[in-house]
């Protein structure tokens, strides 16, 4: 059959909806770069045009001429460079939303899409189509599903009424002032307009969105919300970190065995864990300075710009300042600490630290006999108002920036002691900090617990616990667990627990 009319055939059976659903994850506003054959051209005729002229003309002609271009480009691609291309970046992104949402061209090259896995050098875990899908765009898709079409009209009267923000945009009047958004699609292209706009503008991004929230509390929450759903609810969602579907992201374990006891129980635990949070996971043993500058070497590559979240554990001996490696030497905690939130691929993304060492020999010793022989540590343990903001400064838009980022924004690091203190270990089933941890998140999936919340209780938790030091003293005493957090939204754990089996790999 000819390319033309397989390709207008299958424009034909998707929906107006699911058109302007897939042409909004295709114009995914924060492709990784500098990406080959890219520049810095403005985007703007490209992403809003098209969705502009379809809300003002009530007509899906842009859009449809759009994803053909898309598909004709792609038929015409050879995968044979070696570096990546901003083509590779666009093929896969638009393969996973025709995946997501089941509308996957059947004329599409699926041999191409795996000869770009491979230049990411994707694993066979990472070519699970999810995994390609941008979890920000996720959930906002999710909040334009709660908005009825008036709700969304009431979003664009108030976002008119900016006169600064919308001063000489020509897409802006192509749409008028007044929308009719009730036609099937239009309501998901005039808000989809709306986030791309706000984008393009730099008002919003995956972690700063108030200036969207306040359009959406603007709006009539009687007439705007689709039933079940509420202005706060909406608002809600925005406000924790987009880790939509699976995977919830990227999981580090280092490991030091040498000379503790109960290490490779610390590593069953964590990949564990992290397996069942739905995070694809890599472990490091007896990690070496080398070691670690290869791991952010490798972190670097553009396939990490599709996870969703970070997340590292390193686990050694150490003491206030420092870590102690495999091969003896040591590394400042800060140092380390700093180095990772750098890395490009995660940023204005979760990054979870989980700093499992000693730091220091002090001890919150408990005295008296009905004390003695009680603790952790030996074997048997095991897991088991208007008013008041009127009074306020007034902050406005034009003393807001989101462009520039302190680069341990977005970061949370979990220390298993407070500073000078040890961290307890068992005898065989090593640090007690990470075994409860393992537990209180496994037992947290699909309850909606933050990973805030999940340490809060893991500080309750480990402080109720006696331990007892391993030397000729057998001194009880108990341990304290704190967080240093640099978070602007919450982080939530995934709502479905992920075995090992459910992972399924993209067409080989």
């Amino acid at each position: 059959m000819d390319e033309v009319i397989q390709v207008t055939q299958w424009l034909s059976s998707i929906t107006p909806r699911k058109k302007a659903k897939l042409f909004f994850f295709t114009t995914h506003a924060d492709a990784p770069s500098p990406m080959v054959g890219s520049n810095d051209v403005d985007t703007h005729e490209e992403t809003q045009l098209p969705l502009a002229t379809t809300v003002a003309l009530h007509n899906f002609k842009n859009i449809d001429e759009f994803l053909k271009k898309k598909v004709n480009t792609f038929s015409c691609y050879n995968v044979i460079e070696n570096e990546i291309t901003k083509t590779d970046y666009e093929y896969l992104r638009f393969y996973s939303a025709c995946k997501y949402l089941d509308v996957v061209p059947p004329f599409l090259d699926l041999e191409k899409i795996s000869a770009i896995q491979n230049k990411f050098e994707m694993t066979d875990e990472e070519r699970d189509y999810r995994l390609l899908l941008d979890s920000a765009d996720l959930v906002l898709e999710k909040v334009c599903d709660s908005l009825k079409p008036a709700g969304v009209s009431q979003m664009w009267t108030a976002l008119r009424k900016d006169r600064n923000l919308i001063r000489g945009v020509k897409t802006i009047d192509i749409i008028g002032f007044f929308v009719d958004p009730n036609p099937t699609g239009i309501k998901e292209c005039l808000f989809f307009f709306i986030v791309r706009f706000l984008q393009k503008a730099d008002k919003i991004n995956r972690v700063n969105t108030n200036r969207l929230e306040r359009l959406i509390a603007q709006c009539d929450e009687s007439s705007s919300c689709e039933e079940g759903k509420t202005i706060d609810f909406i608002i809600d969602s925005l406000r924790f970190y987009p880790t939509e579907l699976y995977p919830f992201g990227f999981c580090l374990i280092m490991c030091v065995i040498e000379g503790r006891d109960g290490a490779m129980q610390e590593i069953e635990k964590t990949m564990e864990i992290s397996r069942h949070l739905g995070m694809i996971t890599h472990t490091e043993k007896n990690p070496t300075k080398e070691t670690i500058e290869l791991v952010k070497k490798e972190l670097m590559k553009p396939k990490y710009q599709f996870y969703s979240s970070f997340t590292c554990w390193f686990m050694s001996h150490g003491d206030s300042n420092s870590m102690v490696l495999a091969d003896g030497e040591t590394i400042e905690r800060e140092w380390f600490l700093t180095s990772f939130p750098d890395i490009s691929t995660f940023q204005l993304k979760p990054k979870v630290f989980f700093m499992v060492s000693c730091r220091g020999a002090n001890k919150f010793s408990l005295k008296g006999d009905e004390f003695e022989g009680q603790s952790a540590t030996c074997d048997y343990y095991d897991i088991g108002s208007a008013l008041i903001r009127n009074r306020m400064l007034d902050i406005t838009d034009s003393v807001r920036d989101i462009s520039y980022v302190q680069p341990m924004m977005d970061t949370l690091v979990a220390y298993s002691t407070i500073l000078g203190h040890l961290s307890g270990r068992a005898n065989t089933h090593g640090s007690i900090y990470v075994d409860r941890a393992c537990v209180l998140m496994s037992e947290n999936i699909s309850r909606g617990r933050s990973s805030t919340e999940i340490l809060e209780h893991l500080s309750q938790d480990l402080h109720e616990i006696l331990q007892e030091t391993m030397d000729e003293d057998r001194i009880v005493y108990k341990q304290a667990c704190h967080y240093d957090s640099f978070f602007r939204k919450t982080l939530k754990l995934p709502y479905t627990r992920h075995p090992k089996e459910d992972v399924h790999s993209a067409p080989q």
